[in-house]
């Protein structure tokens, strides 16, 4: 009965990983393109309710343009890492 136990396949969930790296690194990239913007707001705009709407508008501003940017990157850092084996539970089967 042991025998059976250790023939059976390991359970990973490689596209699952895959996709959270995916979204993981697309939110990152997104955060990176926006924050100097964010960070203007920060310093010129008082806090309140305006500096709410001139955030949402300044980001708004700076990702509609440029959102294949980070959409790419994400892509791209989530197959080489796949592909290289540096990310976790993205391993290479051998």
């Amino acid at each position: 009965m042991s025998d059976d136990s250790r023939s059976r396949p390991r359970f990973q969930p490689r596209f699952t990983v895959g996709l959270f790296y995916l979204v993981a690194f697309f939110f990152l990239y997104c955060l990176l393109l926006v924050s100097p913007q964010l960070y203007e707001v920060l310093r010129t705009v008082p806090p309140g309710p305006e500096q709410e709407q001139v955030a949402t508008q300044k980001v708004r501003e700076a990702i509609r343009p440029r959102f294949w940017i980070p959409l790419v990157a994400s892509v791209v850092t989530t197959a080489i890492g796949a592909r290289s084996g540096v990310l976790p539970g993205m391993r290479p089967r051998a």
